[in-house]
């Protein structure tokens, strides 16, 4: 992790423009303090060199990369496979290249199911109002204008009317999606995110679609141009994470981390917790966002990707991390002193806990 402050230093090579924010809504975010440095960052040319001729990958090499100063943007998509295990280091060349295939044959299959049940899938357009009333009925057509497509017949299949119902939802989180970067100026790539998080939530509709989803299926689907790609890299970044967006009625899915979370301030500083706890603050539930969807919204968007990346180096532990992490943070912005002391007393937790 100590790592990541020094890769916030100034200098290196200026990476914004392969992620290019509109315009308009530069002054509303964030800073973005990650640089590539020569001889830190994990490049194409030391990318390329980790590879056998046959194509097993040195992990551990790249591992060691990635810590010291994450992945030049150029290669992150071709990286990311590995790190989130769509791919293992020890095969091929050629036997990835068949799984590849194999994986976008199956992921287009999926996509033709649901393109026979809601034709708006592929076609690069995506609904943000109901396409069916609650109990299966069409909806009245004059209540819908330019959706460009409703359900025509009463739906009496329970899983395909779960699934219906949460269509919309996805769409007006889509439309929300990282708005502020030129990406998603083009409607095509926001269809894409609306296909792929769709096609999920009808494979898992145990968890169905939660609200945040969104924040961690984007990036793959910016970091990769085929769309199958991009859903295996989301599906096994969810199989992860989804734990986290399960809810019932009594609990979500990070409760257990924020307690842990509410602990910890209340060794580190007291006075805060109290403070917290007379406004009734002390479950904090403020801290939902930011161990939901990996501080996606905290830092700019390259930022976020590169704490994604070290946080690879900690997959043993992964739920426990983000919780120091979010007090790693809190300590950044209370005091610059303070954050080093207590970067060394979560890195020492963090190590119990690996051995544990």
């Amino acid at each position: 992790m100590f790592c990541c402050g020094f890769m916030w230093k100034s200098g290196g090579e200026d990476l914004q423009g392969f992620y290019p924010v509109r315009p308009e809504c530069q002054p509303d975010v964030p800073r973005t303090r990650f640089k590539s440095r020569a001889g830190k960052t994990l490049s194409a040319r030391r990318w390329h060199a980790a590879f056998t001729e046959d194509g097993h990958l040195d992990m551990e090499k790249v591992l060691r990369r990635i810590q010291r100063g994450g992945i030049h943007p150029s290669i992150k998509g071709a990286v990311w496979e590995f790190l989130l295990g769509c791919y293992d280091p020890d095969s091929t060349f050629e036997e990835r290249n068949i799984l590849r295939n194999r994986r976008r044959e199956q992921y287009g299959a999926w996509k033709e199911e649901c393109k026979k049940m809601v034709p708006v899938i592929g076609s690069g357009k995506y609904v943000t109002m109901a396409v069916v009333q609650e109990n299966g009925n069409p909806i009245d057509e004059s209540s819908v204008e330019n959706q460009g497509w409703i359900v025509k017949n009463t739906v009496t299949d329970e899983r395909v009317l779960q699934w219906m119902l949460s269509l919309h939802q996805i769409g007006l989180d889509v439309a929300r999606t990282d708005r502020y970067l030129c990406f998603y100026e083009n409607d095509r790539n926001q269809s894409k995110l609306w296909d792929v998080l769709a096609i999920y939530t009808w494979l898992n509709l145990d968890i169905g679609y939660v609200q945040g989803m969104n924040d961690i299926c984007s990036p793959m689907i910016i970091l990769f141009d085929d769309e199958g790609d991009a859903f295996w890299c989301f599906e096994r970044a969810m199989r992860r994470l989804r734990e986290n967006f399960r809810a019932t009625a009594t609990s979500m899915g990070v409760q257990t981390q924020l307690g842990v979370l509410s602990q910890v301030i209340k060794t580190v500083d007291p006075r805060l917790h109290q403070h917290l706890e007379d406004l009734d603050g002390g479950e904090y539930l403020f801290a939902i966002r930011m161990l939901m969807v990996l501080f996606r919204r905290e830092f700019s968007f390259l930022d976020a990707l590169y704490l994604w990346e070290v946080m690879t180096n900690f997959l043993h532990f992964f739920s426990w991390f983000l919780v120091l992490l979010a007090v790693i943070v809190y300590e950044a912005v209370r005091s610059c002193c303070v954050f080093i002391i207590f970067f060394f007393f979560a890195l020492s937790a963090v190590w119990v806990m690996r051995i544990m």
